[in-house]
Parts: C-alpha cells; sequence; structure tokens
C-alpha cells in the first residue's frame, strides 16, 4: 500500500517566516510484485508445451504385391555421399546414360518440371533410393522436398547393386 509519511521540521521557528511540514510519500511494491509472481505461475502452468511433429507417411499394404507405376511419371532419385542426388526418369537403361546429376539444392526444379510434365496427377510417382554412403539428413531433407513440392505418391525403396556401381563410377 502506498503511505505518506510526515518529517517534522524540527528546527527552531524563525521570527517571520512560517515554514510548512514537509511531506515525503513512500510506495510499498510489495504487493505488486506478489501480484507479478502470481500472474506469472497462472500464465506458466496454463500454457501448452508445443508438441514436436512428425512427418506422416502412408505406408502400403503387407500384401507383398509391387506396384505396377508408369515409366512416364516415374522419377527415381539416388542418394550419394556429400549431399550428391542422382536421379533419371523411367527405366534406368543400360551403362546409366540417363542418369543426371544434381545437388539437393537443386532437386525442386527437377520435382516441379517432371510433376509438370506428367499428364495426370496419379501417373506421377517418386522412386527415392538412399545409397549406402548416404545420410539420414539427406533423406529427411529429400522427404521434406517431396512436402514441400505436393508429391502424393512417393516410395522409400532399397537401392539394387547395379545402381550403387552407377554411383560409384
Amino acid at each position: 500500500m502506498a503511505e505518506v509519511t510526515s518529517i517534522e521540521n524540527q528546527q527552531k521557528k524563525r521570527v517571520g517566516v512560517a515554514k510548512s511540514k514537509k511531506l515525503s510519500t513512500r510506495v510499498d511494491l510489495t504487493p505488486m510484485v506478489d501480484l507479478g509472481f502470481l500472474l506469472l505461475t497462472f500464465f506458466i502452468f496454463t500454457t501448452t508445451m508445443s508438441q514436436p511433429t512428425a512427418v506422416k507417411i502412408v505406408l502400403p499394404d503387407d500384401s507383398g504385391e509391387s506396384t505396377r507405376v508408369k515409366q512416364s511419371g516415374a522419377l527415381t532419385i539416388l542418394l550419394g555421399s556429400n549431399s550428391s542426388v542422382y536421379y533419371y526418369e523411367g527405366e534406368l537403361q543400360q551403362g546409366g546414360t540417363n542418369i543426371r546429376t544434381s545437388s539437393m539444392s537443386l532437386i525442386r526444379e527437377t520435382l516441379i518440371s517432371k510433376k509438370r510434365s506428367t499428364t495426370e496427377e496419379r501417373d506421377f510417382v517418386v522412386i527415392i533410393k538412399p545409397a549406402t554412403t548416404s545420410v539420414y539428413k539427406d533423406l529427411v531433407n529429400i522427404v521434406d522436398e517431396m512436402t514441400i513440392n505436393d508429391v502424393k505418391r512417393y516410395a522409400l525403396v532399397d537401392i539394387t547393386l547395379r545402381e550403387e556401381e552407377m554411383l560409384r563410377n
């Protein structure tokens, strides 16, 4: 609470001049600090903490049957070492003549152009094959690219020995 305290002038009174009393004010801030801590604890206890989010991946059935994909809509991405990305459209040709090199920062343009060139959206499928030398960060980045570019159908598949040899060369 605020209170006003008076300090009396203890000097001798002089003749002819009347002096007024000097008043001093002092504000007690203890209740204000209590209220601040009460509000702080209230907001801390009533706030919900942010929940960790994960990428939702739709998994296929465990029937064991392979899914047939049109070659015109298939894009296979091979993840190599040092954040290198290789890709090819359709099936892998003999000798790997249709494999192209890209980087993680440039793969978005490839995805966008392939998605635009595919006639129907359900025909566009991206097959992601991480190599044994690739790192987990690259896999997470490429899955993020699928989410950013709104790719509806993509699959994580083991890399074949033939493709692994092409990456080494």
